[in-house]
């Protein structure tokens, strides 16, 4: 699924990072991360109004340009975002997954529609078509972002699944090698950190 660099920011924010390691593989991990805390106590969420989530999901192949998401749609994401963050945290700290978190992905794995309904109109005739274009739309993309969460999380690659380690970044990732940062600005904002902490050790006499 094509992926591009987010470029949302609020007016006293700094501009959202690229999308972090692994993300280019796995849909779900740029979902999971798709709420972002920044520094000054910022946040930003990508998904926070119909039109952000239509452009996330249009910019990912997973929606038409014109789907007209309303709130309730956009609500729906939301609520999945979390469950698979806390399917996420739950993998990282090696114990058994909220059976909420569960449900709510294998509901959304089984939700979307096998095909369209068959409907009768006057003028048209008989003709197949979604009962809410929409709905189905929205329906389709938690299908897809629930079943790349469950491959994520049932592939070799889910041991190489880590958090950020610069503090207050949110996101996950697919670790390489040693490295536990999201971004070239959260290892900057990190190894700045662990000088600040190291100069303000007291000496020893």
């Amino acid at each position: 699924m094509r992926l591009v660099k987010e470029t949302v920011e609020t007016a006293t924010a700094e501009p959202a990072p690229p999308p972090a390691p692994g993300a280019e593989q796995y849909v779900a991990l740029d979902f999971a991360n798709s709420a972002l805390a920044l520094p000054g106590g910022q946040f930003t969420d990508l998904l926070g109004t119909p039109a952000d989530a239509n452009r996330w999901l249009t910019e990912r192949d997973l929606a038409p340009a014109d789907a007209g998401l309303q709130e309730m749609c956009t609500a729906q994401l939301r609520t999945l975002r979390e469950q698979i963050r806390s399917l996420l945290a739950a993998r990282l700290a090696g114990c058994a997954p909220p059976a909420s978190a569960l449900s709510a992905l294998n509901e959304a794995l089984t939700r979307a529609p096998a095909a369209s309904l068959l409907h009768w109109d006057p003028a048209r005739g008989l003709y197949r078509a979604a009962s809410h274009p929409t709905t189905q739309i929205v329906e389709h993309a938690l299908a897809a972002l629930a079943a790349d969460t469950a491959d994520l999380l049932t592939a070799p690659e889910a041991d190489r699944l880590t958090a950020c380690g610069s503090p207050p970044c949110n996101r996950y990732l697919l670790r390489h090698g040693r490295r536990h940062w999201c971004s070239t600005r959260c290892g900057g904002r990190a190894r700045a950190a662990r000088a600040y902490a190291r100069r303000a050790q007291p000496k020893a006499d």
